[in-house]
C-alpha cells in the first residue's frame, strides 16, 4: 500500500541527555575515542547491532535505559567532558587562522561522487571515497572554509556476502536517512529546501541533506521524491550502479545540481575542487552562471571561472575515465549549450583528445583538465603516468611539462589509529600530537617509547583483530547455514601470536589478489613453519559486473579450505570501514602487489604506519616515495613487464623470498625478553619517517597553500570591475590564436669560438624570429636543451628563457640566451616560442606552441658564427 502521508519520530531524551543528539549528528565523534566510548557505554550490544550508528542507537534505546543513564553521575560527567571537547574543537583557532591570507578568500567547494566518513554512513565504495572523507576531516582540523558536495544514495554501494561456493553475491539494503547522521535542510517555515534542475528536458526536484563533519558541512543531494518520475528518483539510488545513461544523469546532478544546491543555500564558492572527473559538468555551470549574471560571453566567463577550478585525477588507465557517446551528449546537452552560446561541436571538443575528431566520445577527465587552472595527480609516479596519459590535451608539449602536478595522498591519522596506540602517543609524544600530525618533529619522539610498551600495545591490537575475525567468520558461516562443526572450527582459525599479513582492497585483476598462491606448495611451507607460523587476512569486494574479480575472491575461498592451511588464511566478507579499521590496527605486514603503474596512490598501506605495521609492496603509487630499506620492503625494483604471466612468476617468487629471508626471520628473532628488537627498530623508523608526510593534514595544507588560496584570490580578482582581467585575457588569447601562424623561427646561431665547451661554462645562442604583428612582449622564447640519447632525442630536458635584444633585417626579432654546461657528453638543444601573458597560470593555457623546425641535416651543417648585428 502506497504511503499517503508521512511523519518523523525522533528519540525522546531526558533534558540532561539532549547534548547526545548534537554529538551524534557531528561526525567529529567518529575520530575521538572518548566520544565513541560515550556511545558504547550507553549499550555496547546495541552499539554493535546498529552498526556503530549513534543516531539509530539513540532511537532504539528503551526509555527506561535513558532514564537510568540520565541519573548516572559517572555517565553525565563523561558526557560533560565530551561536550566540552567538542565545543573547544569547534571554537579554538586552527592552522588556517595562522597563515597569511590577508584578503579573506571565499568558500572552497569540494565535489566528490562518494564520501567514506564512517561505516554508519554507507555512501562510499572504496579508496576514492575514503580519501574524500579524510580530506573533509583534515579540512575541519585545519579550519579551512570548505564545504563538501555529493549525492545521498538510497542504497549506496552493495553489501557483499559469499555463497557456499565462495561466489560473491550483492545485497542492496535501503538507507533510512532519518536514522543516519544526516539532517534535512529546512526553510524557516519548516518546509524542506528544494530546487529544480533540468535533465534531458525534464524538471527534476532535488532536496538537500547536511552531514556535519567537525567544522565542515557536507551537502548531499537526493532526488528520491514522489513528485519526480521513477527514472529520476533512481538517480540517487545506487553508487556506481546502472548503465552509462544513469552515470551521466548522476554526474549532471553532482556537477550542475551540486553548484545549484550551493547557490540555493546562499553559498558562492571561490574555488571548486573536482575530486575525479565525475563532477566536471560544474565547470560548464559556473561559466553559464557568470554569463547570465554578468552579461558576458562564453570566452570571458570561461577565463573567470577556470581560474577558480581545481581538478584531481585518481585514474592511471584510460579505461577508468568516464566517456559518453555523441548521441548521449546530444540528448542531455543540446538545449543546455544554447545558454552557453557555443555550438555542439565546441562542447564536444572540450571533452576530446583531438577536439576536431568527431569519432571521439566525450571524456569527463578532458573536460575537467581543460576547464581547470590547477590539476594534479595523487602521487609522484601517478603524476608521470597522468602526464603521459593526457599529453594529447596539450599538443606539442613535452610529456614532462604537461601541466599536471602531483600532491601525494594521505590519511586522517586520528580516524585510523587504535585507541591503545593513541594513548601510548599521548604519554610519549605529548597530548597535542594529534593536533599536529603533519609535523615531522612530533614523530621524532617515537624513539622515546620503550620497546616493551610499543610491542605490547601492538600485540593487543593483533589479538583484537584475531578475535574480531573469528566472530565475523562465525557469524557469516551461521548466516549461510553451515554445520555446527564448521561453525565451531571458526573459533580455531588464526593465531594471536603469529606473524599476520593483511591484504584488503577492491578485487580488480590488476591488483592481483591471488598472486601469493602462484606456488601453492611454497606458500604452504611458509605458512606452516612450526615455530614461525604466518597467517593472512583477506578482505575486499569485486564490482558487481566484474566477473574476473569475483573469480579471484572465489579462488581464495577455495584455496583457504585446504585443510593444511585452513587456520592460516581467512577471507573477511563485506569489507567496509569497520573491517579496515580492525585490519590496519592489527596486522604486522600490509601486502600490496598491483601491476606497477596501475595504482594511482593507494592509501590503505598508509593507515598502518601510525599503528606500527610495516609495508611490503610493489614500488607503485605512494610506496615509491615512502620506501626505504629501514621502513619496509619493496617487491622488485620498479621493473616493467610486457608478459604478465612472467611478471606474476617473478614477483610472486620475490614475495616468497622476502618472507623467507627477511620478514619472517626479523619477526621471530627474539631475545630472552621475547621482544623482536630488530622488528621494533623498523617499526619505529617507519612510524617516525613516514607518518607525518602521508597524512591528510599535510595533504590538505598543501592543497590550501598551492591551489586553494592562489585560485581563490585569482578568481575574486577576475570578477572585479565587471570581469576586466578576464575580458582582457580572453581578448588577448583570441588575438594571439588568430595571428600565431605569422610566427616563423629563422636563423639560430651559436656564439662561440671553440668546437668543444667545458663543464661549468655556458653556450650563447642567438635566434632570429619573425613575429609578424605579434609583439615580443606577448611571447616567450626558450632554449630547450639536455643530453642526447642514442636515438638523437633530447632527454632530461631543461628550458631557459631567451632575452629580446633588438630587431634585425627583414623585421626579424633577435633573441639571446645561454645554455649552462653542467655535464660532459653530447648535448642538444632546440628553440621554441610560447605565448606569454601575466594572467596565464601556465604558458600552455592558450594551447599554442611553435618549435624550431629546421631539418636535422641542416642543423648539422650549421656554422658557428659571430653574433649577428642587431639594431637596438
Amino acid at each position: 500500500m502506497r504511503t499517503v502521508r508521512t511523519f518523523v519520530v525522533v528519540p525522546s531524551l531526558p533534558e540532561n541527555l539532549q547534548p547526545l543528539k548534537e554529538i551524534a549528528h557531528n561526525l567529529w565523534w567518529s575520530w575521538d575515542h572518548d566520544a565513541v566510548d560515550l556511545f558504547r557505554r550507553l549499550d555496547n550490544s546495541l552499539w554493535e547491532k546498529t552498526g556503530h550508528n549513534p543516531v539509530k542507537m539513540l532511537g532504539n534505546l528503551s526509555q527506561d535505559r535513558l532514564e537510568k543513564v540520565g541519573q548516572d553521575d559517572s555517565f553525565l560527567a563523561h558526557l560533560d567532558r565530551v561536550v566540552k571537547k567538542l565545543d573547544a574543537y569547534m571554537r579554538c583557532p586552527r592552522w588556517y587562522d595562522s597563515i597569511d591570507h590577508s584578503q579573506e578568500p571565499g568558500t572552497i567547494a569540494y565535489f566528490s561522487a562518494e564520501f567514506g566518513l564512517h561505516e554508519s554512513l554507507p555512501i562510499y565504495s572504496g579508496g576514492l571515497g575514503i580519501l574524500a572523507g579524510d580530506h573533509l576531516k583534515s579540512a575541519s582540523d585545519l579550519g579551512l572554509p570548505l564545504v563538501g558536495v555529493g549525492l545521498l544514495y538510497r542504497q549506496g554501494y552493495f553489501q557483499q556476502y559469499l555463497n557456499a561456493d565462495g561466489w560473491q553475491q550483492e545485497l542492496y539494503p535501503d538507507n533510512d536517512f532519518y536514522n543516519l547522521p544526516v539532517t534535512l535542510m529546512m526553510r524557516e517555515d519548516g518546509r524542506p529546501i528544494r530546487f529544480h534542475i533540468q535533465i534531458s528536458g525534464r524538471d527534476v526536484v532535488v532536496q538537500i541533506w547536511k552531514v556535519q563533519v567537525g567544522r565542515v558541512e557536507l551537502y548531499l543531494l537526493d532526488t528520491n521524491l514522489r513528485c519526480n518520475r521513477i527514472e529520476d528518483r533512481q538517480i540517487t539510488s545506487l553508487l556506481y550502479g546502472g548503465d552509462n545513461d544513469m552515470r551521466i544523469r548522476q554526474e549532471i546532478l553532482l556537477g550542475i545540481g551540486g553548484l545549484t544546491a550551493l547557490k540555493t543555500l546562499g553559498i558562492e564558492p571561490s574555488v571548486c575542487h573536482m575530486n575525479e572527473g565525475h563532477a566536471a559538468f560544474l565547470s560548464l555551470e559556473r561559466i553559464r552562471r557568470v554569463m547570465q549574471e554578468r552579461q558576458v560571453g562564453f570566452a570571458e566567463a570561461r577565463e573567470a571561472t577556470v581560474s577558480g577550478n581545481v581538478f584531481t585525477t585518481h585514474t592511471p588507465v584510460p579505461a577508468g575515465h568516464d566517456r559518453f557517446a555523441t548521441e548521449m551528449m546530444q540528448k542531455y546537452f543540446e538545449d543546455y549549450i544554447k545558454q552557453l552560446g557555443i555550438g555542439f561541436e565546441d562542447l564536444m571538443g572540450l571533452g576530446r583528445d583531438n577536439p576536431t575528431n568527431k569519432n571521439e566520445p566525450f571524456c569527463m577527465t578532458h573536460l575537467a583538465l581543460r576547464l581547470s587552472s590547477q590539476r594534479n595527480a595523487v602521487s609522484q609516479l601517478h603524476g608521470e603516468v597522468s602526464r603521459r596519459l593526457c599529453q594529447n590535451v596539450w599538443p606539442g608539449v613535452p610529456v614532462d611539462e604537461v601541466p599536471i602536478t602531483s600532491i601525494t595522498n594521505g590519511i586522517h591519522v586520528r580516524s585510523w589509529i587504535s585507541r591503545e596506540m593513541a594513548e601510548l602517543f599521548d604519554r610519549y609524544l605529548g597530548p597535542g600530537w594529534s593536533d599536529r600530525p603533519s609535523h615531522a618533529a612530533v614523530w621524532t619522539r617515537i624513539e622515546q617509547i620503550p620497546d616493551e610498551e610499543l610491542w605490547r600495545t601492538h600485540e593487543r591490537r593483533r589479538e583484537r583483530l584475531v578475535a574480531f575475525a573469528r566472530r565475523r567468520l562465525r557469524a557469516h558461516m551461521q548466516s549461510r547455514g553451515a554445520s555446527p562443526l564448521e561453525i565451531q572450527a571458526a573459533d580455531e582459525v588464526l593465531d594471536p601470536e603469529a606473524l599476520t599479513i593483511g591484504f584488503a582492497r577492491r578485487f580488480a585483476t590488476y591488483k592481483r589478489g591471488t598472486l601469493l598462491f602462484q606456488d601453492l606448495e611454497r606458500l604452504k611451507s611458509i605458512l606452516n613453519q612450526k615455530d614461525r607460523p604466518v597467517q593472512i587476512l583477506y578482505a575486499g569486494k569485486a564490482h558487481p559486473r566484474d566477473t574476473e574479480g569475483k573469480e579471484l575472491v572465489r579462488k581464495i575461498i577455495h584455496l583457504a579450505r585446504d585443510e593444511s592451511i585452513r587456520r592460516r588464511i581467512v577471507f573477511l566478507e563485506n569489507y567496509d570501514i569497520n573491517v579496515a579499521r580492525y585490519m590496519v590496527q592489527g596486522v604486522d605486514v600490509w601486502l600490496n602487489n598491483p601491476r606497477r603503474g596501475m595504482e594511482a596512490s593507494g592509501t590503505s598501506g598508509m593507515k598502518i604506519l601510525a599503528n606500527g605495521g610495516l609495508n611490503m609492496s610493489i614500488l607503485d603509487g605512494w610506496w615509491c616515495e615512502g620506501f626505504d630499506h629501514d621502513t619496509g620492503w619493496a617487491i622488485g625494483q620498479g621493473e616493467s613487464y610486457q608478459d604478465t604471466e612472467y611478471q606474476n612468476e617473478v614477483e610472486s617468487h620475490a614475495i616468497y623470498d622476502l618472507l623467507e629471508k627477511n620478514v619472517i626471520p626479523l619477526f621471530y628473532n627474539r631475545g630472552s625478553d621475547r621482544l623482536p628488537r630488530g622488528w621494533l627498530e623498523m617499526m619505529k623508523h617507519s612510524m617516525r619517517k613516514l607518518s607525518s608526510h602521508f597524512s591528510t593534514s599535510r595533504m590538505v595544507a598543501e592543497y590550501a597553500q598551492t591551489f586553494y588560496l592562489p585560485s581563490a584570490m585569482r578568481y575574486e580578482s577576475f570578477l572585479e570591475n565587471n570581469l576586466e582581467r578576464a575580458r582582457n585575457l580572453a581578448h588577448w588569447k583570441e588575438g594571439i590564436r588568430d595571428r600565431w601562424s605569422e610566427i616563423n623561427i629563422g636563423k639560430v646561431d651559436l656564439v662561440t669560438s671553440r668546437p668543444e665547451l667545458q663543464v661549468g661554462g655556458k653556450l650563447e645562442v642567438r635566434c632570429q624570429v619573425h613575429l609578424g604583428s605579434i609583439s615580443p612582449q606577448d611571447v616567450t622564447l626558450e632554449l630547450y636543451f639536455g643530453p642526447v640519447d642514442s636515438e638523437g632525442s633530447i632527454c632530461a630536458a631543461e628550458a631557459v628563457p631567451m632575452e629580446h635584444i633588438g630587431i634585425g633585417s627583414d623585421d626579424f626579432q633577435i633573441f639571446k640566451g645561454y645554455i649552462p654546461c653542467r655535464l660532459s657528453g653530447q648535448c642538444g638543444f632546440t628553440v621554441r616560442v610560447v605565448p606569454y601573458h601575466p594572467d596565464m597560470v601556465s604558458m600552455y593555457d592558450a594551447g599554442l606552441i611553435r618549435w624550431d623546425e629546421v631539418p636535422d641535416e641542416v642543423k648539422k651543417e650549421e656554422k658557428v658564427l659571430e653574433p649577428v648585428s642587431a639594431q637596438t
